[in-house]
């Protein structure tokens, strides 16, 4: 399988996201033509430059001749505007949404920028139809078409959710939505020039501080990208800017299968896409990197993180560990087991082991600490690889059975009766408990043949 890992070591933007692609083999001409055909008075400057030592590809959008404004010169045009309403009396427009594509920190030292104000031509901006349309226009394939409009919805509903609106009356800033169309559909139309199955990718680095923009000082990561980044794994270096912009964070949303470590892959070709700011010591750069996995029998199954918690238990009433697992269990631990091992002094042991789900680990903690002599309980994260699970029902002589059918790649792997309805059958009706699995395995097998 054909996979494209995305790294988010330095976060993630529209701009950074177009470098790495066209670095990677995506013809720059793809996305002059994509530019082009969105007819919306952009185009595109396309240069190698050096980050933190790392060689990689800048893409820059130009908007009416001019480079896009950084955050803080755009909230400062934008609050002019605003007090020269107020000034006036005019009233405001549908709620305006400010999208920047690029890394700025609370200082904003990007001065030597150029930039010009929002065209007159839209006072309120662009709402979400009209951007539908014009890259419903556009001369792209149908299936880069749905991929930017999919991206541009995740925007706007992830917008109206924090400016407590609805998603149509969302309208981005005129130059603000020029940029985001660009980055957004040379995003959706590089992503399927790339050919790949599936794109993964890493842990994004979100960055920290604050940052000002139309609606004031908000921290970093900013509430969109915050609601964008719902289920993702992410985090922060301690770097004081803003790493994952909103626009880069619906790019991910919207393309991105799964989050996993670097995957098993043969590798073809990489690539790195430039932020704006050059970090010392820190390349600001996101790379793609696209080859064959390796991992093939791993295909519809899916990964996650879990913590596996252990303590080492020497003096515990043998009575006392059940009770402890049973707790542990109906807390929600995922599995329990135990191992004997032999401690300090040639004292006989239990190893506990318990595995769970992130979140649920200070609660099972907790309950270890309680109900055993435990002085200390050891944490670690790891990632577990599951199969496709199901249940189906089957009919026995003494009621129904619940059985669990684990599947690969759409073939069933394993299948097995659920104990504690088996249990519960065996002692109401005075069966051996194997007998009620036995016949549950029977009519599940039947059931698939007929």
């Amino acid at each position: 399988m054909r996979i494209a890992y995305l790294d988010c070591f330095s976060g993630m933007s529209g701009d950074m996201f177009l470098g790495a692609l066209v670095d990677a083999g995506v013809p720059a001409k793809l996305f002059e033509d994509t530019v082009a055909a969105l007819n919306i008075g952009a185009r595109l400057e396309i240069s190698r430059v050096n980050r933190s030592g790392i060689g990689a590809t800048k893409v820059d959008v130009f908007v009416n001749g001019e480079k896009e404004l950084p955050r803080e010169v755009f909230a400062e045009q934008q609050t002019r505007a605003h007090k020269h309403e107020h000034e006036h009396g005019h009233k405001h427009g549908p709620e305006q949404v400010e999208l920047r594509e690029h890394n700025y920190s609370q200082s904003g030292h990007e001065g030597t920028r150029a930039g010009a104000p929002a065209p007159h031509g839209h006072e309120h901006g662009r709402g979400l139809n009209e951007i539908r349309e014009i890259i419903r226009k556009a001369g792209i394939s149908d299936g880069a078409k749905r991929t930017a409009i999919a991206i541009f919805e995740a925007l706007g509903a992830a917008e109206a959710k924090i400016h407590n609106t609805d998603v149509e009356r969302v309208h981005f800033h005129e130059v603000g939505a020029v940029d985001a169309m660009v980055d957004i559909v040379c995003a959706a139309v590089g992503a399927e020039a790339l050919g790949v199955d599936e794109i993964v990718c890493s842990p994004l680095n979100v960055g920290g501080g604050t940052v000002k923009c139309a609606h004031g000082v908000l921290p970093v990561p900013v509430p969109a990208t915050v609601e964008l980044l719902q289920g993702a794994p992410v985090y922060s270096s301690g770097i004081q800017v803003e790493l994952v912009t909103p626009t880069g964070a619906a790019i991910v949303k919207t393309l991105v299968k799964r989050f996993a470590p670097f995957p098993a892959m043969t590798i073809e070709k990489s690539g790195y896409g430039a932020g704006s700011r050059d970090f010392a010591g820190h390349p600001n750069v996101v790379r793609l990197t696209i080859g064959e996995s390796q991992a093939v029998f791993a295909q519809n199954t899916s990964q996650e993180t879990i913590t596996v918690l252990e303590a080492n238990l020497d003096d515990l009433n043998p009575q006392v560990f059940g009770y402890v697992v049973e707790r542990l269990l109906e807390a929600g631990a995922l599995d329990t087991f135990a191992l004997p091992v032999q401690m300090k002094k040639h004292r006989p042991g239990i190893l506990l082991t318990v595995l769970s789900k992130p979140e649920d680990a200070p609660r099972l903690t907790q309950i270890i600490f309680t109900e055993t002599s435990t002085l200390g309980v050891r944490r670690r994260e790891e990632q577990r690889q599951t199969l496709a699970r199901k249940w189906v029902n089957v009919v026995t002589r003494w009621g129904d059975v619940r059985l669990k059918i684990a599947s690969m790649n759409g073939t069933i792997t394993n299948y097995a009766p659920e104990y504690e309805d088996c249990k519960k059958i065996a002692a109401e009706n005075h069966v051996p408990l194997k007998s009620v699995m036995n016949e549950a395995m029977e009519a599940y097998l039947k059931a698939v043949k007929s």
